[in-house]
């Protein structure tokens, strides 16, 4: 399955309490109850992942970049509002709140060794907000002290190339009518940890997983490609151009694919916004007609699958997409991804809707 390699972590997370707005540095083995609804029934686990890069300012001191920062917090806001009940929802913190919230935790003394070792290293960052309940309860309602506790780390590579994966449709990762498949939401993510467990069934080396639509009543071939277990998904066509699936309420609105996207498009590379059937993409991969299916998700960027496995009705192996390697679009996927990381460290210029955000730390 996907995971992070080369993980390093910071020696402190810090915990702001939604009631009272009262925010500390605590060690990283802090505690969350044992008795607490977030563990109990997964209320209020709601998340964010957001990269970072660490590097020398003009005056020598170090800043810290983000690449469409507001983006992640939008996101995180509507997913902690989900998070708690009608009579909560002026516990919501402002993007201007969460903007302060993670400078202070990235500034703090008891950071310091972390950041100037990312200083030194121009590693990756990782910054992981999310909310908890802090209160010992028990019981099916809302939480009564929700926090936003904040972890950070650095690492190597996260999933990597090449990958495969499988059609796994006889899972459904989010239901539309919920809304909650447009969110971070821990709820999510027991079913794509599931999905791929289901998906080496058929492939053992899988370690992803493509979701379907919930629309179950229809043929299976009607049904829409949404996205991977824990990213987004673009899929680049022979005839030159890449497919986005829309934004809905079963699909992420991913940060990082917004910038993919930008970066293809000023290339001179065509994508096109629009749903694409599982018939649809059977009937391609079978053609010849994919050069390249690529997970997109914050941690990993862009890594394109080596193949793809598609089922039918029985879960049976009907067809199958190997990646083109020497097609030029699966060659500008690469690219894109490293463009992506260079915008970060001023390497690359930043394409027209993306907002690389610097800050003094």
């Amino acid at each position: 399955m996907a995971g992070f390699e080369g993980t390093k972590w910071a020696d402190f997370q810090s915990r702001y309490l939604l009631q009272g707005k009262s925010l500390a540095m605590v060690p990283m083995a802090d505690k969350v109850p044992a008795v607490s609804r977030s563990i109990h029934y997964g209320l209020c686990l709601a998340f964010e992942g957001i990269r970072y890069f660490i590097g020398p300012a003009e005056d020598g001191s170090l800043h810290v970049q983000f690449l469409n920062l507001h983006k992640n917090l939008q996101r995180f806001r509507r997913s902690i509002s989900f998070n708690l009940g009608a009579a909560q929802q002026a516990l919501v913190p402002s993007e201007d709140e969460l903007e302060a919230m993670i400078l202070h935790y990235l500034r703090s003394p008891e950071l310091a060794e972390f950041i100037h070792y990312m200083g030194e290293s121009g590693g990756q960052g990782y910054l992981r907000p999310f909310t908890v309940d802090e209160s010992q309860s028990i019981g099916v309602t809302f939480p009564e002290s929700p926090s936003i506790r904040m972890v950070t780390c650095t690492y190597d590579r996260y999933m990597g190339e090449p990958f495969s994966g499988v059609v796994v449709p006889g899972l459904v990762r989010a239901v539309g009518a919920n809304g909650t498949g447009n969110l971070k939401l821990g709820v999510n993510y027991l079913l794509s940890v599931k999905a791929v467990d289901e998906a080496r069934t058929i492939l053992p080396e899988a370690s992803s997983a493509l979701f379907l639509d919930d629309r179950l009543d229809l043929p299976l071939r009607d049904r829409r490609v949404t996205e991977w277990d824990s990213s987004c998904c673009l899929i680049a066509l022979t005839g030159g151009s890449v497919v986005k699936i829309p934004e809905s309420p079963l699909i992420l609105p991913s940060v990082t694919i917004q910038g993919i996207c930008a970066i293809l498009r000023e290339s001179g590379i065509t994508v096109d916004e629009r749903d694409m059937t599982y018939g649809e993409l059977m009937a391609r991969a079978e053609a010849g007609e994919i050069a390249a299916i690529a997970s997109i998700g914050t941690a990993g960027i862009l890594n394109r699958a080596q193949r793809l496995v598609m089922v039918d009705e029985n879960n049976a192996p009907c067809a199958q997409m190997r990646a083109q390697t020497d097609h030029p679009l699966y060659l500008a996927l690469g690219r894109a991804r490293q463009t992506y990381w260079d915008i970060y460290q001023d390497k690359a210029p930043v394409p027209q809707g993306m907002v690389l955000q610097s800050y003094l730390i």
